[in-house]
């Protein structure tokens, strides 16, 4: 049951129904209107050899890990099937259309787990698209040839982030040569490299440095571009125990992530994309977390303690993309 916070919150109880579930078979090709970017990063010596992610910057897994948060599921590995699956569900469940898969290039790990994740997602009913990071050598010719290959994995959708590490040019040049279905975005609030580069779309991903009250902005100069816009919410920020990065946005007990809502909803987007599902190392994740002493955890958001919070970020997204649904008709 939800506290009665959400109602007071958002004005309306909204409700997850039946329908919802059963459409998720569907929901693959569907216009997409709800994004999540997802980490396939993770590693454990069972299934890969050696930790890989959680020790980063000093960490000692499984004890002592690169992140201010503990996952419910403790330190797993992105290439156990089980856990990925029961994620891709998880996932779906909210009635989040895409995954949008962090990807550094052909032959990383991530590039390598790449099958096994667009398998689980579709399974469970979910599109799925490549967040194309800044990988060594990117170059708008590389991204040319990742788009061809990631065209026979059959992912369309295409989001570049850190576009303005190249040229606009090089990328204008790019994208003339790119045809329907693909279609590429590019992670800026600056909207006129992103016109001048002629991408599709563009999305924000920093919800740091590009909050919700850039959102407005960044839709209406993004239409007038003749560009689709996807803004992108999320819980709260803390990449302290993962890098030298000391900028914190807090959670709030759920009022960051719900104002961040409301502002995307209001701001005419085309599409709302959520940072993220389980960027443990920034804390901007939705992914169930647990109370471990030295960890923060989910506990008095919207009210809800103990086991009842571990699952709020996820529960809360649901009851967000159901209302983004209802604002569409």
């Amino acid at each position: 049951m939800r506290p009665p916070l959400f109602a007071a919150a958002l004005g309306v109880a909204l409700a997850l129904t039946p329908a919802l579930a059963s459409a998720s078979a569907d929901r693959a090709t569907s216009p997409v209107r709800s994004a999540i970017f997802y980490y396939p990063w993770y590693g454990t010596p069972s299934h890969d050899g050696t930790f890989q992610h959680w020790q980063q910057n000093g960490g000692r897994p499984p004890l002592l890990i690169a992140s201010a948060f503990f996952p419910a599921r403790g330190v797993y590995s992105s290439s156990d099937r089980v856990v990925v699956s029961a994620q891709m569900r998880e996932i779906a469940a909210t009635g989040v259309d895409q995954v949008v898969v962090s990807w550094w290039g052909r032959g990383s790990a991530e590039d390598e787990r790449l099958g096994l994740t667009a398998a689980a997602a579709r399974a469970a009913g979910l599109s799925v698209a490549a967040h194309v990071e800044p990988y060594p050598a990117r170059s708008a010719h590389t991204v040319r040839l990742d788009i061809r290959y990631l065209e026979r994995l059959g992912i369309s959708d295409v989001y570049v982030y850190r576009p303005d590490d190249l040229p606009a040019e090089d990328w204008a040049t790019l994208n003339d040569l790119v045809s329907a279905p693909v279609r590429l975005f590019a992670q800026t609030g600056r909207v006129g490299l992103a016109a001048a580069g002629h991408f599709d779309g563009v999305y924000t991903y920093d919800i740091v440095g590009l909050g919700g009250r850039t959102f407005r902005r960044i839709c209406g100069q993004a239409h007038a571009a003749g560009l689709l816009c996807g803004p992108s919410v999320g819980p709260g920020y803390d990449a302290r125990r993962a890098s030298a990065d000391l900028r914190v946005k807090p959670r709030r007990f759920g009022v960051t992530y719900d104002s961040m809502w409301r502002a995307a909803l209001a701001s005419g987007a085309d599409l709302v994309t959520i940072t993220s599902y389980n960027e443990w190392h920034e804390g901007t994740q939705i992914e169930p977390a647990r109370f471990k002493r030295g960890y923060r955890s989910y506990d008095g958001a919207w009210g809800r303690h103990g086991r009842e919070a571990e699952t709020a970020y996820v529960d809360r997204t649901a009851d967000w993309v159901e209302r983004l649904e209802q604002s569409r008709g």
